[in-house]
């Protein structure tokens, strides 16, 4: 009984203060800081995105992007007007199972990301965390939409990756690289913000419909109201480098189920 107590008690520490910090008045803090919350005996890491402005989408010069048609990366300015929290990975096996109680995962691992998962299985998951009330205080779990997911792999950078204008097989799980199937989660080195696997491993679903970009500048986007389908970014072990880079966009409808698909959590305001 008495270790059952501290059990507890600890747990309520860590949730207070995780709260306590999510709550900091967003000036003090620094992009990429670090929060850690538990959630049904699982860590989760995340980390600060902090608000600002950044050009969404790609130039025509930029390497890679010629070899593609259709990617509707035109460019355009956004502004993030409220920062928000990223999952420091990729939900994993492990994050998945003690939420949902199941694993449809292909390559098994607890480290390993989730995949085989839709968009619709992604919200189901969102919803149950939030149904358990360990989102700090004014935030809830979502997905990212594509412009908090682009701003946040980019963290600050210009470049086709977050890396500068080339990818290779030390930076991130993509066709090339050797692997083949997922990899663990964090093997791969982070972005300037403490993100690991942004270019590759899974793609990974957002919130938004697929659809054109706007002409010009525009603040806090959350996509089409409709579309062909839900938006996935950052390619995944089966994609060549040049569809891994920060501004290429993809989508499927939101039931689609794929080996190379997967999801990344986002802490945002619940307002």
């Amino acid at each position: 009984m008495k270790t059952k107590l501290l059990f507890l008690t600890l747990s309520c520490l860590l949730l207070f203060a995780a709260t306590g910090f999510a709550q900091q008045p967003e000036s003090e803090r620094k992009a990429g800081e670090r929060m850690v919350l538990t959630i049904n005996d699982t860590e989760y890491a995340f980390r600060w995105c902090p608000p600002g402005t950044f050009m969404m989408g790609s130039l025509w010069g930029e390497p890679g992007r010629p070899l593609l048609r259709g990617s509707n990366e035109r460019q355009h300015q956004v502004t993030l007007s409220r920062g928000f929290w990223m999952l420091e990975t990729q939900v994993t096996q492990a994050m998945w199972e003690s939420a949902m109680g199941n694993n449809p995962s292909r390559f098994r691992g607890d480290k390993r990301p989730v995949e085989s998962v839709s968009w619709n299985d992604s919200h189901e998951y969102i919803t149950k965390l939030n149904e358990l009330g360990i989102a700090p205080e004014g935030f809830r779990f979502s997905l990212p939409t594509e412009a908090q997911w682009e701003y946040a792999c980019r963290a600050g950078t210009t470049t086709a990756y977050h890396f500068g204008n080339t990818l290779s097989r030390e930076q991130a799980n993509f066709r090339g690289s050797g692997v083949e199937q997922t990899s663990e989660v964090g093997r791969y080195p982070a972005n300037a913000w403490g993100l690991h696997d942004m270019h590759g491993n899974v793609w990974e679903w957002c919130l938004d419909w697929f659809g054109p970009y706007p002409s010009g500048a525009v603040t806090d986007p959350t996509g089409s109201l409709q579309g062909p389908g839900r938006v996935f970014r950052g390619g995944c072990w089966l994609s060549f480098a040049a569809i891994n880079r920060s501004a290429y966009r993809y989508w499927s409808e939101p039931s689609h189920r794929s080996i190379g698909i997967g999801f990344r959590l986002a802490l945002v305001r619940a307002e």
